[in-house]
């Protein structure tokens, strides 16, 4: 069995009730999480997460600026969204 969680709170919150309940982790039930939060590293078992790389708002206001001074200009293309698992110990 396995669970992804919407993001690493409600994973942590999830392993620690799997745990209470004497469900090992990730020998029963494997755990994944979203957002990579510090405390996921510290838990035991540590919990494996997606990691979710947003543009920076200065990058986003930078395209729009140049699509508004050049509107001619040639289309670009741009990976806005990048997302990786980091495989821990939950998993």
């Amino acid at each position: 069995d396995a669970v992804f969680a919407y993001n690493d709170e409600y994973a942590m919150l999830l392993m620690r009730a799997l745990q209470d309940a004497g469900v090992g982790i990730p020998e029963e039930t494997a755990v994944i999480g979203a957002d990579d939060l510090m405390l996921g590293r510290l838990l035991r078992p540590r919990l494996s997460t997606v990691r979710i790389e947003l543009p920076s708002g200065q990058e986003l206001a930078a395209l729009v600026d140049r699509l508004v001074r050049d509107p001619g200009v040639v289309t670009e293309s741009h990976d806005m969204l990048r997302a990786r698992v980091v495989a821990r110990q939950s998993t």
